[in-house]
Formats: structure tokens, C-alpha cells, sequence
């Protein structure tokens, strides 16, 4: 990747998108990310001019920021927003009003963090993490598994989450199933450890996951999407694997897709990596060719540096799409996600479009202060 205009033809970012239940204008997604900007879990009306400015510029689809269901230990801060309570929700039908008259579909991120929580973390400190075997996701013992009662309430928990989302106006959810969180959790056997019906494994560890899904879909009928983001790696080990070839990803992915997912949302820290040697598919190319289902790339698009160097105080210059474009040319991928580079810059696909590369903002941590 380097910093040059592309030289390809940037048109079929902006080809229509059309599923049963979807019909996005472009292949443009927004990537959910967590900024902290909801007082008391409650998105005000700068989060909804944030995310319309975001539809005014192009963008096909936005998924919000993690937005947490209504389980005490779901947050790790009071600042994230909840999607659970009169308050919050009024929030974010005001949010996805705002989205539409821009022209724009939006679907919440519906999150709970499990074991990445601290103990004491805020909004309510006296709750404990929940995961299922109590690991941290270093692996050491915290709190107590969960019980079968417990992760009973989890799933409804997501299933009301995703009904109210259908009722306040939204266009879809998406499952946070990546990065260590929950869900993720279950499916990866450093924290997974139970020798239940949730445990065991490959297939067995995506049961969880399998009724939180068939609780949502039950919820919201069968015509309302549903997006699963999930990942290889987590935020504390980034070269941990779910799958280590092509056939276990197809046994992981298998119960997955039965349950009712209709979009994988890949996440990949640098959509430029091959996922298994002997190809040069990445993880959305590799899920969208063993499963048949439409699929959502993501990492470091636009940008020549991956989202570890914000965290270290690094920024990033804007780097040529071509190996995208080809890759999308040759169908590997339907729709790309694109994060810090839109995060930064809320014009940056209109940019794009008309060929202002000069104009885009470069990415650095003091650029996105204001995160407008």
C-alpha cells in the first residue's frame, strides 16, 4: 500500500447493492466505532449530526458504534451508549431520522463486552464481567461461568435489542461478535472453556451465538437483516485464530449462517492479507466462498497503517484503493467498510468520488479530537 491515487476506476464502489432484503446505493459501509460521546449511555443530537453528515457525503450504510443491551455488566464505560430505555432510544430513532432524510440506511451495533470489562468499571460498578468460563482474555480466572440461566437472559437481552431497533426505524442490526467481546468469547476457546451444550468444540463453542441469532430473528421477522461481525483476532492477541484452515472456518461458519445471518462483517485488521496460506483470499473473500452469503470487508482502507499505530500515538496518510478495487472486481468481497479514514473525515467518500484526494484529511490522533 503507498500513498498514490488509484488507478483504477473507482465506479464500482459506487455500483448499487441489492440482497432480498436490501437495496444499499453503494458499497460504502461505515465501520462501527466507539467514541464515547453518549453522557449517561443517551446519544444526543451531536451523535445524530454526526452520523448524518456521514449520509449527506455518500455513505450506503452506517453501522453505529457499539451500542449496549440491557445487561448490567454489558459496558465498560458511562459514556457508550445504551440501547436499552426510553432515553436512549428516542436518542437513536432520532438518529436514524436523521440518517434517512440524509439519503442513507443505518443499522446499531448491539455489544456487550463480557469479559473485557473491568471490575468496577462505571456505569455500575457493583456488576461483575460475565463470560462464559469467567477467563479474562488473558485467561485467568475472574468471576464464575455463567450459568444456563444467565445466558438465557443474554440472548433475550439481544433479542429485545433487535426488536426495538426494528421498531424505532432501523434498517438491520449487527451482532458484535468479534475482537474478544461476548460473543466472541464464546466462540474462542481461550475463554471458552465450558463441557456444556456452549462448549467443546468448534461448532459447539458457536452455539451461543446460534440462539442469540434465532432469538433475533424471531424477534424481527424474516425479512429484517441481520449483519454478524466476527474476527480472527482479539484485542488482546492479535494472532489469535477461531479457524486455522479452510475447513474449520466452513464448520465454524456452517451453524452460523442456519441460524439466520444474512451478512458477515469480516473484521480483519489489513483487508490486504491473505487469510490461510495457499490463497490470496481474506477472511470476507474465504467466508463469502465457503458460506454462499454476502460479505462486508474492513482494515485499514484508505489508509497505509493499521488502527494500532492511532493507539500509539501514530497517524497514517491515505494510501492508493487499488488493490481493493481488484479485489472487488473479481467479486472476492461485496461491500467495504471503511473506519478511521471516514471517522476522520466525513467528506472522504465524496472525495473519493469526485477525485479530491489532495483535499482528505490525513488521519492522526490529534485530527480526530474533534471527531466531527
Amino acid at each position: 500500500m503507498s500513498n498514490q491515487a488509484s488507478t483504477h476506476s473507482v465506479d464500482l464502489l459506487f455500483a448499487p447493492f441489492e440482497t432480498g432484503k436490501w437495496s444499499l446505493k453503494n458499497r460504502i459501509v461505515m465501520a462501527p466505532m466507539t467514541r464515547g460521546f453518549s453522557p449517561d449511555g443517551v446519544p444526543g443530537q451531536d451523535v445524530a449530526d454526526y452520523y448524518r453528515r456521514r449520509a449527506e457525503n455518500g455513505v450506503g450504510l452506517i453501522v453505529t458504534e457499539g451500542t449496549l443491551i440491557n445487561h448490567p455488566a454489558a459496558a465498560g464505560s458511562p459514556n457508550w451508549p445504551n440501547f436499552h430505555g426510553e432515553a436512549a432510544l428516542n436518542g437513536w430513532a432520532k438518529v436514524a431520522d436523521a440518517v434517512h432524510e440524509a439519503g442513507g440506511k443505518i443499522i446499531p451495533q448491539l455489544w456487550h463486552v463480557g469479559m473485557a470489562r473491568n471490575i468496577g468499571d462505571l456505569p455500575n460498578p457493583e456488576a461483575l464481567p460475565v463470560g462464559p468460563s469467567g477467563l479474562s482474555l488473558t485467561g485467568e480466572k475472574v468471576t464464575e461461568p455463567l450459568s444456563v440461566e444467565e445466558i438465557s437472559k443474554l440472548v433475550q437481552a439481544f433479542a429485545q435489542a433487535a426488536a426495538d431497533a426494528k421498531r424505532i426505524g432501523f434498517d438491520g442490526i449487527e451482532l458484535h461478535g468479534a475482537h474478544g467481546y461476548l460473543i466472541d468469547q464464546f466462540f474462542w476457546k481461550k475463554t471458552n472453556q465450558r463441557t456444556d451444550r456452549y462448549g467443546g468444540d468448534l461448532v459447539n463453542r458457536t452455539q451461543f451465538a446460534v440462539e442469540v441469532i434465532e432469538a433475533c430473528r424471531a424477534a424481527v421477522g424474516p425479512d429484517f437483516p441481520i449483519v454478524l461481525r466476527f474476527s480472527q483476532w482479539k484485542s488482546s492477541e492479535f494472532s489469535a485464530k477461531l479457524a486455522e484452515t479452510p475447513d474449520e472456518l466452513a464448520q465454524f461458519l456452517a451453524p452460523l449462517v442456519k441460524a439466520g445471518v444474512d451478512i458477515f462483517h469480516c473484521s480483519t485488521r489489513r483487508f490486504w492479507e491473505p487469510e490461510f496460506e495457499g490463497s490470496s483470499l481474506n477472511l470476507a473473500g474465504w467466508t463469502k466462498k465457503l458460506t454462499g452469503k454476502p460479505t462486508i470487508t474492513v482494515g485499514s482502507v484508505g489508509l497505509d497503517a493499521d488502527f494500532t499505530s492511532f493507539f500509539q500515538g501514530k497517524g497514517a496518510d491515505t494510501a492508493s484503493l487499488d488493490g481493493l478495487l481488484e479485489r472487488l472486481e473479481k467479486d472476492e468481497f461485496d461491500l467495504v467498510a471503511v473506519g478511521r479514514a471516514l471517522l476522520n473525515d466525513s467528506a472522504w467518500l465524496d472525495k473519493i468520488r469526485s477525485g479530491r484526494l489532495e483535499e482528505i484529511i490525513p488521519f492522526t490522533p490529534e485530527s480526530t479530537k474533534t471527531l466531527l
